[in-house]
């Protein structure tokens, strides 16, 4: 019976320790770019948009397909970079845990 009490307690430090992590990632802002720095996204840590900077000298008219792909690279790098720090995250949480690998935790 005590075990069981130890590994309930360990549930709710461990339930304690995601819900801060869930809040540290929601926080977390990344920034992604293309085109050499031309064009700049940041997202937040569920990867929402929060900003988008394009250069000047990218405001021709034959040029908007180009401007158009470098906005979704640019968002597809920050996109990215957002899912490997929440990864390496939850990687430092979950340590010593049978997760299967690949298995992506709901956040």
């Amino acid at each position: 019976m005590r075990d069981i009490m130890g590994m309930m307690g360990k549930v709710k430090e461990m339930q304690a320790k995601m819900e801060k992590m869930q809040e540290e990632i929601a926080a977390l802002e990344v920034a992604g770019t293309s085109g050499g720095g031309l064009v700049s996204v940041t997202l937040d840590g569920k990867g929402n948009l929060k900003g988008l900077k394009v250069d000047p000298s990218l405001f021709k008219e034959d040029d908007v397909e180009i401007l158009e792909d470098l906005i979704v690279a640019a968002h597809k790098d920050a996109k990215d970079k957002a899912e490997a720090l929440t990864a390496e995250k939850t990687k430092a949480l979950t340590a010593g845990l049978p997760i299967p690998p690949g298995f992506k935790l709901p956040f």
